[in-house]
């Protein structure tokens, strides 16, 4: 998998050679990068791959094997833009030197083979997804998941026993209702559209239960759009940049058509996404505009809550809870406080910061699936720092995140459970 070719093409994504030179190499950013810390080596930080991609711009390689390989351990956490003083847009970066990679380099027949399920069939007909997830659950629930277990069938294939392991038990799945709306209670002050999303609806169905009753709580008119669909989060973070772009252009005519006062999103990963949509679409001259409109509408649900005010809860929920601070909320939207203020208004909870909340779990979209060894050391990392805080409950705000956190329970052994910080709140609000 190699090439010659210069990192800027005509007609195709690319980092600008104005983002790129915003890096002075001051290596603040070297003890926020999860992959440099626990690997150690200068190419698996954000300053060497920014000096890579500069190395690459300028002519003196191509995007070799050596090369794409460095760029797809990162995890685009996006850390290093928190740390950094020069305000360096180091995901916008990434996302275009992957579209770069996926645009010059060949690879393996079953590489392309799981891009084109996930990328080209799967997310971007969610039915689709939907009757896999059917499938899955059918696994589960008829035995055939304990046999297999049992029995050992999986064990000579060891990635794809690992990653049998790692399947959640699946919920009942989230469904709008037939009008796809849920009204208010009491007087209605805000109509607002809510993001289903494509994986949160099935693996976390009650966390979209959750934050429409919260929604509904606090007088707002719930509307989730049936005709959405996936963010293109997956696709952008992987280099798939014309997928991203085509799943956009959908949900900015589906949601803005609705012209509610916010778009309320429930996982972070996709927030962030969909707050860059006009970056995304800003060649674009049909959707520029309306790119930029939908962007200033999309609000992470406790971003909202909190901007509100919400309504404090009056039943107590006894617990110690920690929260995990998800990547794309803290360091690409920016959003720290919320989420705690809504944990410190829920009666007798006693909230507890971790070591390093703000570090990666290692979930990052699919990264735990295609580089295990290494999501697995830095989860051993983050769960340390989560045991260390004793709780009950571990709180975080995206769906990848608590597949994450919840393999990690299960492999320390831990007495805790893993709750989106909406799930509490409804909770407490009984």
């Amino acid at each position: 998998m190699t090439t010659n070719a210069p990192l800027e093409l005509p007609g195709a994504d690319a980092p600008t050679e104005a983002d790129i030179y915003k890096c002075v190499h001051c290596g603040l950013c070297l003890q926020a990068c999860p992959t440099y810390l626990e690997l150690g080596l200068e190419t698996e930080s954000p300053r060497g791959r920014v000096a890579l991609m500069k190395a690459v711009h300028g002519g003196r390689f191509g995007l070799t094997e050596g090369v794409v390989g460095h760029m797809e351990l990162c995890l685009q956490c996006r850390a290093c833009e928190t740390a950094c003083p020069s305000g360096v847009p180091f995901g916008r970066m990434m996302e275009a030197t992957r579209a770069q990679i996926t645009a010059t380099t060949r690879r393996s027949l079953r590489a392309r083979a799981v891009r084109f399920l996930v990328f080209r069939l799967l997310f971007p007909r969610l039915g689709l997804l939907r009757a896999g997830a059917w499938l899955l659950k059918l696994y589960q629930r008829s035995g055939v998941q304990w046999l297999v277990r049992e029995l050992r069938v999986l064990k000579p294939i060891k990635s794809l026993d690992q990653l049998e392991q790692q399947l959640p038990r699946l919920p009942k799945f989230y469904r709008p209702p037939p009008s796809e709306l849920v009204p208010a209670q009491g007087q209605a002050t805000r109509r607002v559209a809510m993001l289903s999303g494509c994986v949160m609806p099935l693996v976390y169905g009650p966390v979209n239960e959750a934050t429409v009753r919260v929604l509904a709580r606090n007088g707002c008119d719930v509307l989730t759009p049936r005709a959405q669909g996936c963010c293109g989060s997956l696709h952008a973070h992987s280099g798939e940049r014309d997928g991203a772009r085509a799943l956009a252009r959908r949900n900015i005519d589906v949601f803005l058509e609705t012209n509610p006062d916010a778009i309320i999103v429930n996982a972070a990963g996709c927030g962030a996404t969909m707050k860059e949509y006009v970056e995304l679409l800003e060649g674009d001259p049909a959707y520029r505009d309306k790119a930029r409109r939908f962007s200033a509408l999309v609000r992470d649900v406790t971003e909202f809550l909190a901007e509100l005010p919400f309504e404090p809860p009056k039943k107590e929920l006894s617990a110690r809870v920690t929260y995990q601070d998800s990547c794309h909320l803290v360091h690409a939207q920016g959003i720290k406080d919320a989420p705690r203020e809504v944990l410190r208004s829920i009666p007798g909870l006693r909230f507890v910061e971790m070591k390093a909340s703000d570090t990666c779990c290692g979930a990052a979209g699919v990264y735990n699936v295609v580089h295990r060894d290494l999501a697995n050391g830095i989860l051993d990392q983050k769960m340390a720092n989560v045991a260390a805080a004793q709780p009950d409950i571990i709180a975080t705000a995206n769906p990848g995140c608590m597949l994450q956190l919840e393999m990690g329970v299960r492999r320390m052994g831990l007495d805790a459970r893993v709750a989106h910080v909406v799930e509490l709140l409804d909770e407490a609000y009984g």
